[in-house]
């Protein structure tokens, strides 16, 4: 088969924990042709299909020197086999563009994975507000008298913007308040962007877990990203350390309540964050973790996700 990745630049990628490149190195294990393009190169011409300058990729095996170019071509999104959405964050203005393209493409007959109209329906952290027995209290908002009311009523907050990755811009405020007018008008840009506020979750000592959905079934093992040196964040990117453990009972209630109803929605991987036994995001754009929890627990993430989308392509 033909699989397109819309990415990120390729030298930029760290292949040995980049999720993309384990599905592209499992893709091409099992035969198939791996193309590449950024979503700068999507293009639309009056009266034509949405197409895009493509890379045909092979996998060298080196760690760093990882592939070489083996084709350059103008290739119509509906003739890939897949098109695999795995740009990452932040979703922005050209984020939301570039899922209009691929939304034609998928009326030129394009399978698009994930879906973009579930793309565009799943912020990140907003999603989160449509089930709320499993997050903790919790307020949208770019009111800074609201944020100031909601720190009142709970005293020890997390404030985020909405379209942060990799804990950007996430700080807290503690009981006594300090620098909390400054953080929200700093966030809001005094009161002109909408940010998140969260009752803070002291079960984050033992891990932001990430817990992988692949077509609505979780993967058996999380990794907990366990913040370090004083940090109240777990991401990886922010320095935290990644440990995979079993799902506990509360993992599994969440991923097993939520599984069907996003893969429904059209999302084929879902990574739902998860401290102690709250829901705290439910990442869509390019869920990772993958080579950590294989790697640690030795179950192969990047083959049960290759696995199900065959069975999508075929169904």
């Amino acid at each position: 088969m033909k699989l397109l990745f819309v990415v990120d630049p390729l030298p930029s990628f760290k292949t040995h924990k980049d999720s993309t490149f384990a599905m592209m190195r499992e893709a091409a294990r099992r035969g198939h042709d791996i193309w590449a393009c950024e979503p700068h190169e999507i293009v639309w011409h009056r009266d034509g299909r949405v197409q895009a300058r493509c890379e045909r990729i092979t996998l060298t095996g080196h760690p760093t020197d990882w592939y070489t170019v083996a084709e350059e071509a103008a290739l119509a999104l509906a003739d890939a086999d897949a098109v695999l959405m795995r740009k990452d964050p932040p979703f922005d203005a050209e984020y939301l563009y570039t899922t209009h393209l691929l939304s034609q493409a998928e009326r030129e007959g394009a399978r698009v994975f994930n879906s973009p109209q579930a793309l565009r329906e799943h912020p990140e952290k907003l999603a989160i507000m449509a089930f709320p027995q499993f997050i903790a209290p919790t307020i949208v908002t770019r009111d800074i008298e609201a944020v100031r009311a909601f720190h009142a009523a709970h005293r020890d907050v997390i404030l985020k913007p909405l379209d942060g990755m990799g804990g950007a811009g996430i700080f807290r405020v503690k009981d006594d308040g300090l620098n909390l007018g400054s953080i929200a008008e700093t966030l809001t840009r005094d009161g002109t962007q909408t940010i998140m506020v969260q009752r803070f979750l002291p079960a984050i000592e033992h891990g932001d877990k990430r817990v992988l959905l692949i077509d609505g079934v979780p993967v058996p093992f999380a990794l907990a990203r366990i913040p370090q040196g004083g940090e109240v964040r777990g991401n990886l990117a922010a320095g935290g350390k990644g440990v995979a453990q079993p799902l506990s009972e509360s993992d599994l209630a969440i991923a097993n309540q939520l599984g069907p109803i996003l893969a429904a929605r059209g999302l084929l991987l879902v990574g739902l964050d998860i401290i102690g036994d709250r829901l705290t995001e439910i990442n869509v754009t390019s869920p990772t973790c993958f080579q950590e929890i294989t790697d640690q627990m030795g179950f192969d993430v990047a083959a049960r996700f290759i696995d199900a989308l065959e069975a999508r392509l075929k169904a």
